[in-house]
């Protein structure tokens, strides 16, 4: 007989990111960008651990995003990563650590990542 697994999703995630982080962590030269999702939303931070402040952030819900009406959400993360990556690169960041936070590495964590190259961020 096969027994329900009581282990979920979040669990598994929650797991995966913990072990991301005991390997990652932001310094002053090379800051954390940790990402998060939501079902309609993205969320980006760059921080530094050594002092436990975010440097820069950037969302879909940021003001100064532009009106992304009609735009997939994969694209809409594109468009994140970009901006966050000019404001990066205007507070004098150039370099990072990219921090998945337990999603995989593909759909909008990726075109986040990819705008946040395009921008200029090294990682």
């Amino acid at each position: 007989m096969i027994k329900p697994t009581t282990i979920t999703k979040a669990a598994l995630r929650a797991r995966r990111r913990a072990a991301i982080r005991k390997r990652l962590s932001g310094t002053a030269e090379r800051p954390r960008l940790v990402v998060n999702r939501s079902l309609n939303h993205i969320y980006a931070q760059i921080i530094d651990d050594v002092r436990g402040i975010t440097l820069v952030s950037m969302s879909t819900l940021a003001k100064e995003m532009p009106a992304t009406d009609g735009k997939k959400k994969t694209e809409k993360s594109f468009e994140v990563g970009v901006k966050l990556g000019e404001k990066a690169l205007a507070a004098g960041i150039t370099k990072i650590a990219f921090d998945r936070a337990g999603y995989k590495y593909h759909g909008r964590v990726k075109a986040l990542a990819d705008g946040a190259r395009k921008a200029g961020l090294i990682f």
